[in-house]
């Protein structure tokens, strides 16, 4: 009789139930090709002059910008690079995604255009006027 009750909760542990698992994330859609580059992965010693000395072995950098810590003044381990034409750009990726800058490997892809963002909606609490 136990062997029997015990079976059956080891059936009821591994039966298949009602339960599905959520699917897996969908991938981004990649960004159409530009002229601008994002690039991740940095160091936080990185400097926007190194990121321009290192991408510049592709193109004509028009310009590179390492996004920093309002605080520490630090890298917050990303930037972005501009080049001149879209097939320097498309080098650039080539030359530089997956690559160690500053003892980092870093990725390089086309940048994304920024959503236009909306107004912001009066709230439905207190509203003050002049």
């Amino acid at each position: 009789m136990a062997a029997a009750a015990a079976r059956s909760g080891f059936r009821r542990m591994f039966s298949v139930s009602g339960f599905t698992p959520p699917p897996p994330p969908a991938a981004r859609p990649a960004a159409e090709p530009c002229n601008n580059l994002f690039v991740s992965g940095l160091n936080k010693r990185t400097t926007s002059e190194g990121l321009r000395e290192a991408f510049s072995k592709f193109g004509q950098v028009i310009e590179a910008r390492v996004i920093t810590d309002r605080i520490s003044g630090y890298s917050r381990g990303f930037g972005f690079v501009k080049y001149a034409t879209v097939i320097e750009a498309g080098e650039g990726i080539k030359g530089m995604d997956g690559k160690f800058l500053d003892g980092w490997v870093i990725f390089a892809e086309y940048a994304k255009q920024r959503e236009t963002q909306q107004p912001a909606q009066p709230s439905s609490g207190y509203q003050y006027s002049n």
